[in-house]
């Protein structure tokens, strides 16, 4: 059935071209990714906007919880949208990635200032991903291409659900976290296997 949905509305979007809808529904749902993110990080960090109105604290983590899956699902559905309707474009390319470190870092920054998540571990996957950043844009300004690996995905799913488990304060939130931060080590490690890999075979070439 969503693929008919996706089918019917994609037909409607066909005329545009790739360069001239640079507002397309992909890049409007990053855009609207990168808003929700900030205000889950707000939410966050002030659950009295809940019990000072009389409601029980558990309404902030439910609160907080529907924003970030709202948020993580148009990282789902931007994704498929421009593959499906042929809707990649540079400014999508810049987009969806900003907005996925802007999620994850709102969520984690905002539960270890809360005193929910290991300093630790943040601290770990923030100079990862800053490390990892650093390399691919020196792959991109090289025109070395890196291949996504799945462990890099499988990493990217591990964060959410830790991220999940700690919002709603659920049982092993910490644990699920210490696994998130080695996938994201491994990942990281086997993102600069493949980049050395790259690199000698363009010297080669």
């Amino acid at each position: 059935m969503l693929d008919v949905i996706f089918t019917v509305f994609g037909q409607v979007h066909t005329h545009y071209s790739e360069g001239f809808l640079l507002l397309n529904l992909p890049n409007a749902l990053a855009s609207l990714r990168i808003l929700l993110a900030p205000l889950m990080f707000w939410v966050i960090l002030n659950p009295e906007l809940f019990t000072n109105n009389g409601f029980d604290i558990t309404w902030n983590y439910y609160f907080a919880s529907l924003l970030f899956v709202l948020a993580s699902a148009t990282d789902f559905f931007d994704g498929f949208i421009a593959r499906e309707w042929n809707q990649s474009t540079l400014l999508g390319a810049i987009l969806d990635p900003l907005a996925d470190k802007m999620l994850t870092l709102a969520a984690f920054l905002g539960l270890m200032m809360m005193g929910e998540a290991s300093a630790w571990a943040i601290y770990i996957i923030i100079v990862r991903e800053l490390f990892i950043t650093g390399i691919r844009t020196i792959a991109v300004s090289e025109g070395v291409n890196v291949a996504a690996s799945m462990a890099g995905k499988v990493k990217t799913v591990a964060q959410m659900i830790a991220i999940g488990f700690l919002l709603m304060h659920w049982p092993f939130g910490a644990e699920l976290l210490w696994f998130a931060t080695f996938l994201t080590l491994y990942s990281g490690g086997e993102y600069l296997w493949g980049f050395r890999k790259a690199l000698l075979k363009e010297s080669i070439a």
